[in-house]
């Protein structure tokens, strides 16, 4: 009687794959082990690695779990396909598909594909996500918010950075949140701290920079009442209004930055790059672009008049938009349903009251 054996149709590199795990595992106590106990753990998921039920008390020099590692701490190179997870500190670089868990602290890097969480640490943490820990002093960078502690480098988030004391840069793509900060803070919309040396946002809060309520008039014959803040150099700009010439595009915004180029006592020389817009919420609409040099003078201690030409480029697909000006630098389209476009010279003008 003949018998065959067949095997079934696996690819030769998940057999060797497969081999070699198996060789590592079985072979793991003729590796060479670290000062102080420090083991090499090789596995699949909590418990069924090298290190065995007793990984959580292990301290590891290398680590490498096919899906999750749990260990007492780590003081080298630790890899997972999902998640790490040490109880106690790290020295050295974690990387996890989805997340790295410390219990305290961790020095080095961690990347991971979704999150990092620690208590402190002192080296770089990036995620898909966010990091989160209470008293980090390294940098962060994650795909959507940082809460970091005290910052001395760079924290860098696509939505949101929370820290205590910043030495160094924030810059998110929403908002940035601390309490001293010796840098910058940029982000797309608003910065908040108790000082700051310099903010770059739409509105910026802190104890030591100027924040400052007017209202503005331009050649297009629209009023806005803005909201202006910032620092000693820069400010955030935004406003909202109503155009008095038109019929249907009435309804205005306004946001942008500016810079205080030159002081000297009650006088001070600003300018100002600003997108406006003209809206009537059915579909028309009518967009400027703004440069303003504005001459401003104190009236009194909290009270500013500013004043001062400009040049515009607007893109607009109604006939009110078009209409709003007779004489162009230059102008383009218009015809066949086809955007307008032009350039012109303009003016700003307006008072503004300084708030507490």
């Amino acid at each position: 009687m003949n018998i065959k054996l067949t095997l079934p149709n696996v690819s030769k590199p998940v057999i060797i794959l497969t081999a070699l795990t198996f060789l590592l595992l079985g072979q793991i106590s003729s590796f060479a082990q670290g000062n102080n106990n420090e083991k090499i753990n090789v596995g699949l998921i909590y418990p069924l690695s090298s290190n065995w039920k007793s990984a959580p008390e292990d301290t590891n020099s290398f680590s490498f779990n096919f899906i999750a590692g749990v260990s007492a701490a780590e003081r080298g190179f630790t890899l997972a396909g999902i998640t790490n997870v040490v109880r106690n500190d790290t020295k050295g670089f974690q990387i996890a598909g989805f997340s790295n868990h410390i219990g305290k602290k961790a020095d080095g890097m961690m990347i991971a594909g979704f999150m990092n969480t620690y208590q402190s640490g002192n080296g770089n943490a990036i995620a898909g996500f966010g990091n989160f820990s209470k008293k980090s002093t390294g940098s962060q960078i994650a795909g959507f918010m940082n809460i970091g502690g005290n910052v001395q480098s760079v924290q860098v988030a696509g939505f949101a950075n929370t820290a205590q004391n910043v030495n160094g840069f924030q810059l998110a793509g929403f908002m940035n949140i601390a309490k001293n900060v010796k840098g910058v803070q940029m982000s797309g919309f608003i910065n908040i701290a108790d000082s700051a040396n310099c903010q770059i946002g739409i509105i910026n809060i802190s104890k030591n920079g100027e924040k400052s309520l007017g209202v503005t008039f331009d050649e297009d014959q629209t009023a806005l009442l803005a909201f202006r803040s910032g620092g000693k150099f820069l400010y955030g700009i935004v406003g909202f209004g109503y155009n008095f010439k038109n019929k249907k595009e009435i309804y205005a915004w306004e946001a942008g930055l500016g810079a205080h180029i030159f002081n000297a006592g009650a006088f001070r020389l600003n300018a100002e790059l600003t997108q406006n817009g003209l809206q009537s919420f059915k579909g028309n609409q009518c967009f400027k672009s703004t440069f303003a040099l504005l001459p401003a003078f104190k009236i009194a201690n909290s009270i500013e008049i500013f004043a001062g030409p400009s040049i515009n480029y607007v893109n607009t697909n109604t006939q009110e938009g078009k209409a709003l000006h007779k004489n162009y630098i230059s102008s383009w389209g218009g015809n066949n349903g086809n955007d307008f476009h032009a350039f012109y010279w303009g003016y700003t003008a307006g008072v503004q009251v300084a708030l507490k």
